[in-house]
């Protein structure tokens, strides 16, 4: 099977020229152009999300031999979550090569977080199956470097961090609302608004998840009343 000049171009930025091109189509074959003969990627997205965790508590215990399970639980849940997922794809420039039905073209399929992120482990389970678990290790590692080094920074929570302060002082936790929304669907504009129980209240805008969103919220906060990190 002869790849197209934009998956040759795409193998160059991902650094794995593949041994069997058919494991990288499917693994960037979304659901909504799947067919009976044409698999989509969910089942490599499984494996590859195994993958990328090994690979990545592995590098985290070798990073910080110091560090306790409590330390590296919220490391390793910010760099395999789907919006850094998300994010390394938008590097690599995945978006470009997703194979993707009229739907999700139409809704702007190519630029959201959760069809990225699915993708991005589809990927990584592809380089496993295709030359086994060592290059795989190697691409995430390289990917992944800087967050990686990083990760101590990336671990932090700030509505968590919000609602110990809150609770701290006799409060009840955070409550957080849409203040506004605008934009088209598949990009929505999110202002969201972060009220504590004394009335006080911060807010953030983003065009990112909800979840992002109001992160950025609480931190905006914790700026607010003192307690940055």
């Amino acid at each position: 099977m002869k790849l197209s000049a934009d998956l040759v171009a795409f193998q160059r930025r991902l650094g794995h020229d593949f041994a069997d091109p058919a494991l990288l189509i499917r693994a960037l074959t979304h659901g909504s152009l799947s067919s009976a003969t044409r698999p989509d990627n969910q089942r490599l997205e499984f494996l590859g999300d195994r993958v990328l965790g090994l690979t990545i508590a592995e590098a985290l215990l070798r990073a910080d031999r110091g560090a306790t399970e409590g330390q590296l639980a919220p490391r390793l849940n910010a760099l395999v979550r789907g919006e850094t997922c998300a994010e390394i794809a938008r590097q690599i420039g995945l978006g470009e090569v997703l194979k993707l039905g009229r739907s999700e073209m139409m809704t702007g399929g190519r630029r959201k977080d959760a069809l990225l992120g699915d993708a991005m482990e589809a990927v990584i389970a592809a380089v496993y199956l295709d030359a086994g678990f060592e290059p795989a290790r190697a691409m995430i590692l390289r990917l992944w470097g800087d967050r990686i080094a990083g990760a101590e920074a990336a671990a932090f929570n700030a509505k968590t961090a919000l609602q110990e302060w809150a609770q701290a002082q006799g409060m009840a936790p955070p409550r957080y609302q849409i203040a506004e929304r605008s934009g088209p669907d598949h990009a929505p504009l999110f202002r969201i608004t972060v009220t504590l129980d004394d009335g006080r209240q911060a807010d953030a805008s983003g065009t990112g998840t909800k979840r992002s969103i109001e992160q950025a919220a609480a931190q905006a906060m914790l700026d607010l009343i003192g307690e940055i990190p």
